[in-house]
């Protein structure tokens, strides 16, 4: 009981101590691994990544992922230096590169780090459909979500800890019993809502700063439903880190105005 009661205090202490805010929404938010800990390790993954993969370079296709990438990283400067944020990218290292790769896909590791996959392209087809898709990846990293989701893990292991220690009396079937429900109960009820929960949040500042770069919100429609074209199905929401593509484009019918509004605090406005 003794040791269920330090656990179950070491957690508290560590929610308490993991809400931080985040300088560009202004929330607050569950995070106890700071920039400081997490970019070192991000850019050495990121150096080792491209030394295994091929690098597209001196292409037009490679040239538009950095313009696109470029563009993206100065509005989220211009957005945050006007919500009085000046100097909170100044230990992002921005990198953009295009990567051959079959994949649908594209990430930005926290610091900056970009590299959109070949396959994805004859998806965006356009400037705006890139756009769309590192305005999304850097809003990812913007919004520390790399963090957040490692201090949701541990806060999980922490969880089964507790959980451990409580049961310590119980027999060593109903131990397993209580460990698979807590492991699918945290899942469905927590991780997977945070991810999905992520995507969105996501998908809303990343058409913020497409609109302020210059791109229109509308275009952003568009891919999503291309990339809706390319699935097939796949995993029921309740049990995916995304949210269905359905729901994703009729949230983001209800963000566009939002962005477009947005942007023109900063002279940009669209038909």
């Amino acid at each position: 009981m003794r040791k269920s009661v330090l656990v179950l205090s070491g957690f508290i202490l560590m929610m308490f101590f993991a809400c931080t805010t985040n300088p560009f929404t202004g929330k607050t938010q569950f995070n106890a691994v700071s920039n400081d800990q997490i970019f070192p390790a991000a850019f050495q993954q990121y150096d080792e990544f491209l030394k295994e993969n091929k690098v597209i370079t001196g292409t037009a296709e490679a040239r538009m992922v950095t313009t696109v990438g470029q563009k993206i990283a100065a509005a989220a400067e211009k957005y945050l230096n006007a919500n009085g944020y000046q100097g909170y990218l100044k230990d992002y290292k921005w990198e953009y590169h295009l990567v051959e790769d079959p994949s649908l896909n594209a990430w930005c590791m926290p610091g900056g780090k970009i590299v959109v996959y070949s396959g994805i392209l004859p998806v965006t087809k356009t400037e705006a459909g890139l756009a769309t898709v590192l305005g999304h990846e850097i809003s990812h990293a913007l919004l520390n979500h790399g963090g957040q989701r490692m201090t949701a893990q541990q806060a999980q292991q922490v969880g089964a800890a507790v959980l451990g220690a409580a049961t310590t009396g119980e027999s060593e079937a109903a131990q397993q019993i209580y460990m698979q429900a807590y492991g699918v109960g945290s899942n469905v009820l927590g991780v997977l809502p945070f991810s999905r929960n992520h995507e969105s949040e996501a998908d809303k500042y990343g058409l913020i700063l497409m609109a302020i770069a210059g791109y229109n919100p509308d275009d952003a429609l568009a891919f999503w439903q291309r990339m809706s074209a390319q699935g097939g199905g796949g995993t029921p929401e309740l049990l995916s880190t995304h949210p269905s593509d359905a729901t994703r484009i009729a949230n983001l019918q209800k963000m566009i105005p939002e962005a477009k509004a947005e942007a023109a605090k900063f002279g940009v406005t669209f038909k």
